[in-house]
């Protein structure tokens, strides 16, 4: 059987039309790139080993083998599932693959109540790998397209159909490797702990902000992004030390860095949207960022979805909130956020994975 990576690699993956949101891999100034570059690339030594190969004993099965054959014939379909694989595969930004990583160096930095020698211990190392397939799954899951949206052409139907299957059946085989992995653990608070994120992630698809609803606020923002990453991220890290018996201080501490981290990181690539030289090619989703919800909240505008799919329409919408003063608030709440996720490692002794984190945090938020 051959390297699926390889299979993947050795063709041209076709980007989206417009018909779908891009995916935001990574969109980061040149400075914060390299600021954000060195964080995750110094953090990676100190576990040990870089986070963008957890999970790939899961890639080089033979299951995911024959997806990866198959995949082969979606080229030219445009179906999402394509671009998601290229993310996965080409991504030179190190924000696909990170959150792992950040667990680790939350174990790192909380150290081994027992004093221990080993800095981060095997169960620790295996929930970091089991929440990167789970990361990853959720992203697969998002590609699923909706049938309806496509005009009646057995080309096109035929190819979004092969798509949708590999997607579904690629993330549910991702998730229930998660899911065994987990059970191996033989600790029921961190099953329920990860179970709960992993439902967190499937709600977010059914929220105010998916069906474009007008009457949105800030807090639904919160809300969502809570379930799309904060969850996974705060659970995860909470986890990790809860899995080597650490005090619930410490616990708390590191739900919270994962819930702030997350959610700063997401003002950071939604303010970005807004501010990068390529913000003229956008799509009906520009309105799900914060800075397009909070300029809907107090507008309380009313943009059908005919609109929004018209091109000239996202333009004029775009400049309206590029010229608002809400992304300047968008810029403070990062800030705000930021400050939370840094109080959170106050808890824990200054050493080297701490600093890590720091840099981690500051290349993550508005300058």
């Amino acid at each position: 059987m051959k390297d699926p990576i390889f299979l993947l690699k050795s063709h041209h993956i076709a980007s989206h039309s417009k018909s779908f949101p891009k995916k935001c891999f990574g969109i980061w100034s040149s400075k914060k790139v390299t600021e954000w570059n060195k964080a995750v690339s110094d953090a990676e030594k100190l576990v040990g080993y870089p986070t963008s190969l957890m999970g790939l004993r899961c890639f080089l099965s033979d299951e995911i083998s024959n997806v990866a054959i198959q995949m082969r014939k979606l080229v030219g379909s445009k179906h999402p599932l394509l671009q998601t694989a290229r993310g996965l595969i080409y991504n030179d930004s190190h924000t696909l693959q990170t959150r792992g990583l950040i667990v680790l160096l939350v174990c790192k930095a909380a150290g081994q109540p027992s004093g221990s020698d080993q800095d981060i211990d095997n169960s620790q190392r295996a929930l970091a790998e089991i929440t990167e397939m789970i990361y990853t799954a959720c992203l697969i899951h998002k590609g699923v397209v909706n049938m309806s949206d496509f005009d009646r052409v057995d080309e096109v139907l035929e190819g979004m159909s092969s798509g949708n299957k590999m997607a579904t059946l690629t993330g549910d085989f991702l998730l229930a490797n998660a899911c065994t992995e987990l059970a191996r653990l033989e600790n029921t608070q961190v099953v329920e702990n990860i179970s709960c994120a992993i439902g967190n992630s499937m709600e977010a698809e059914f929220t105010k902000i998916k069906n474009y609803k007008t009457d949105l606020t800030f807090d639904d923002w919160l809300d969502q992004t809570y379930l799309t990453s904060g969850s996974l991220l705060a659970h995860s890290c909470q986890s990790a030390l809860l899995l080597v018996g650490h005090n619930e201080s410490y616990q708390t501490a590191a739900f919270d860095l994962g819930k702030n981290l997350a959610i700063t990181r997401q003002l950071y690539e939604d303010i970005n949207r807004f501010t990068q030289p390529d913000t003229d090619d956008i799509s009906p989703n520009i309105l799900s960022t914060a800075p397009g919800v909070l300029y809907l909240g107090k507008r309380s505008l009313n943009y059908t979805q005919e609109l929004l799919e018209d091109p000239n329409e996202q333009k004029k919408i775009l400049k309206k909130i590029k010229d608002s003063g809400e992304l300047q608030q968008c810029k403070d709440l990062c800030k705000q956020y930021g400050v939370k996720a840094r109080q959170s490692l106050h808890v824990f002794e200054q050493s080297v994975p701490r600093d890590a984190l720091f840099r981690i945090i500051n290349a993550t938020t508005v300058s």
